[in-house]
């Protein structure tokens, strides 16, 4: 349904990229009815992880809200800026009260898993006498001065969250997997200081080998073109590349028959193209740089088709793109390999930090050490003292005198 989509596709799921594509299924169909081809029925997709810190929360509110039929039919007539500008959160008001117990009851629960992760945290800071209420100010995904009422405000603030963080979610990735290839390189370069002159060159000639091993690759169609959908439309699907057709090639792929392409459904088209770069058998291929491969993909093809920036393709959308020059006769695609991650200056920047963090994890590990020494002499202290107790406990035994009791009095023992 429309509002499903809208509300699940564009607010709580912008990054269903963070989970692997799910690869398309080739389809075996009549070459001569492929004109007149019907929607494939699909089994129901389970909503993946946005990413989230509060992922579970969100999928729970969305499948309560569901169940309303008023807030159902309202959602079916909305269109994006109503749910984005909080106009829709108002309707929340007119819901069952069977739907708002159930809202209330999911509230309070993740009002105190919030505040389980603060007291967690704390522990570890071994800080007390926090307001945990004050720090409840920090997520912002729900309204921390009423724990116990779901309100209006509460779906605002939940859609609004979701939106913003997930629209940032893919830049986070990018800086991620850049800090990823800074450390690799850090790690190989602090690898090689430690090797003599022969055994050095040795694995500077062997990078370079594995370098140009991974460059040699088939070209790479540029991604939403012409030839790199043709090519999963023949060797995916299955199908005759004579008789390709756009809007055929859109229902094929619409997996979930909900009329868009998102952001998922889209990744899964690449498939074929990173294959040809990347071989998990292969040493020399990165799998952590093929899921950045086709996070650019699939961000250049939005940027290119999506004309109302929802991140969902509609069929119109996908047919104009197909229009264009660019889908004709586009660019080469550089690939990664083609690529400078990061610069020498950066990198520099970034073994500074790490430079930082492990004089750090040294400090505290050395307190840890004194702290662990002092213990152990306390303790061989203790033990000391209880041989020399022990010690003297026998030598008065042997004298005949009676023992001392726990606290040094003398014990009394009646003459029978």
């Amino acid at each position: 349904m429309r509002w499903k989509t809208i509300l699940l596709q564009y607010c709580f799921l912008l990054v269903t990229c963070v989970l692997t594509a799910l690869e398309a299924v080739p389809i075996d169909i009549d070459k001569t009815k492929v004109q007149n081809i019907q929607p494939v029925e699909s089994a129901k997709i389970e909503a993946p992880d946005t990413g989230l810190y509060y992922d579970e929360y969100l999928k729970q509110v969305i499948d309560v809200l569901e169940t309303d039929k008023h807030f159902r039919e309202k959602l079916q007539k909305a269109d994006i800026e109503e749910i984005k500008s909080g106009r829709l959160s108002k309707e929340l008001d007119l819901v069952s009260h069977h739907v708002r117990t159930k809202l209330d009851e999911l509230k309070r629960q993740e009002v105190g898993r919030l505040r389980m992760l603060i007291k967690a945290k704390l522990d570890t800071l071994q800080d007390i006498g926090m307001d945990h209420q004050a720090l409840l100010k920090q997520f912002d995904h729900l309204n921390h001065l009423n724990p116990d009422k779901f309100e209006s405000t509460d779906l605002d603030m939940l859609i609004k969250a979701a939106t913003s963080d997930l629209e940032h979610y893919d830049k986070t990735r990018h800086e991620e997997f850049k800090r990823y290839e800074m450390m690799k390189e850090h790690e190989r370069r602090e690898y090689l200081k430690t090797l003599n002159e022969e055994k050095r060159r040795e694995e500077e000639s062997k990078f370079e080998e594995m370098k140009k091993k991974h460059e040699n690759h088939p070209k790479v169609n540029h991604p939403g073109s012409k030839d790199q959908l043709k090519e999963v439309w023949e060797e995916t699907d299955g199908l005759d590349p004579n008789d390709f057709d756009p809007k055929t090639f859109f229902i094929l792929h619409d997996v979930n028959n909900d009329g868009f392409l998102d952001e998922q459904e889209l990744e899964a088209l690449f498939t074929k193209e990173l294959e040809k770069v990347y071989d998990p058998k292969n040493e020399e291929d990165d799998m952590v740089e093929m899921e950045e491969e086709r996070l650019r993909m699939r961000e250049h093809v939005m940027n290119e088709v999506d004309t109302n920036k929802d991140r969902l393709v509609t069929l119109e959308e996908f047919l104009k793109a197909t229009e264009k020059k660019e889908f004709l006769e586009p660019d080469s695609w550089e690939t990664l390999d083609q690529q400078q991650f990061f610069t020498e200056e950066e990198l520099r920047e970034y073994e500074n930090i790490i430079a930082l963090q492990e004089n750090e994890l040294k400090k505290k590990a050395d307190e840890l050490q004194k702290q662990k020494e002092e213990l152990q002499r306390q303790h061989d202290q203790l033990e000391a003292q209880k041989l020399e107790y022990h010690q003297m406990e026998q030598k008065k035994l042997q004298q005949g005198i009676s023992p001392s009791g726990p606290t040094g009095e003398l014990k009394f023992e009646p003459h029978i």
